[in-house]
């Protein structure tokens, strides 16, 4: 194990490269829960250093829930974090309120000068699912038919066509009989980080749900990796990949970061049934690409903390490989 913490349970991660070393935010809550399904609402963030992905420095807790009443009373869950070009580091992140019963999420917003002390920018809400567009998302909890109000993991980054930035987030598309086709990835966009616009989502269907995305480039590509589950596969999915389902990550391939994007072909990139790795980043270091996720293991065996970096190959498809590190080598 990499990133692992005694007596609490790790699960989803992030990271960003200050120039000298990777910082790695995290979801923990403590083990003495028992059970590990009750993590999710009793969740705070924590934060490490290193410089290898290997050894980490553990800071410890740099976010929790707002005192009650607020938008983010009951969940701060998974974000991501960037640098401005002053410096400042921002932190956009999910966050759920008790009095929703954690329902409906929403995204939020915190800044700091050095990366672990954060505070909420006005109050931290940031990006609803309001506006012009909304109802090109599901916008309201739909009981019986999906088990939330999707709108989380965004995934913040600089826009390559101009000065502005992007978000991506998980969220679905109203209107879908089928609740594993109306997985959707959100978008809006932003000036300066502080006004977010909400647009049209830029990939629907495949999938009941694509979780923790992350956007990146390699060569001409684009990636959009995220995590979903074998339960979660849609009828065309099914279809068109005959391997048995699985659950883990996978990701969507386009020419541009605003699509339009299509599910890669060929088999699922890093599954397993029970799950091995879930809610996984790639990141593009000097030595190649590494993937890194939290060992699942399903509930009887859930391993609560952030696995081995493991070496991600681009075949000459532009299809992404999960290779031993003998093979990424070669």
């Amino acid at each position: 194990m990499v990133i692992a913490i005694d007596g609490k349970w790790i699960w989803d991660s992030w990271y960003a490269h200050d120039g000298e070393k990777w910082h790695s935010y995290f979801l923990q809550a403590d083990r003495s829960l028992g059970d590990p399904d009750l993590r999710h609402f009793n969740v705070s963030q924590g934060h490490a250093t290193s410089t290898d992905l290997v050894n980490w420095t553990h800071l410890g807790t740099m976010l929790r829930p707002s005192d009650a009443p607020a938008w983010d009373d009951y969940t701060t869950w998974t974000g991501s974090v960037v640098r401005d070009e002053d410096g400042l580091w921002h932190l956009f992140y999910t966050g759920a309120t008790r009095a929703e019963d954690g329902l409906y999420q929403r995204i939020g917003h915190a800044t700091s000068t050095d990366g672990h002390a954060w505070q909420r920018v006005n109050g931290g809400l940031c990006l609803d699912l309001t506006g012009p567009v909304a109802d090109l998302y599901e916008k309201d909890h739909m009981t019986g038919h999906w088990h939330d109000r999707a709108m989380r993991d965004p995934w913040v980054m600089r826009d390559p066509d101009g000065d502005g930035w992007l978000m991506y987030f998980t969220a679905r598309a109203p209107g879908i009989a089928e609740p594993n086709a109306g997985g959707a990835i959100g978008f809006a966009t932003s000036p300066d980080l502080a006004t977010w616009t909400l647009r049209p989502p830029v990939f629907t269907g495949g999938f009941g749900q694509l979780e923790v995305p992350q956007v990146f480039r390699v060569g001409q590509h684009w990636y959009c990796l995220f995590c979903t589950s074998g339960h979660q596969w849609s009828n065309a999915y099914r279809a068109s990949n005959p391997q048995s389902p699985v659950t883990g990550n996978h990701y969507l391939i386009a020419d541009h970061p605003r699509g339009p994007w299509r599910v890669a072909p060929g088999r699922f990139l890093d599954g397993d049934e029970p799950c091995r790795r879930y809610a996984a980043r790639i990141l593009q270091t000097p030595d190649g690409l590494r993937i890194m996720g939290f060992a699942d293991g399903g509930k009887d065996r859930f391993g609560g903390y952030v696995m081995d970096p493991e070496p991600v190959v681009v075949g000459p498809d532009g299809l992404l490989h999960v290779a031993p590190m003998t093979q990424a080598a070669e």
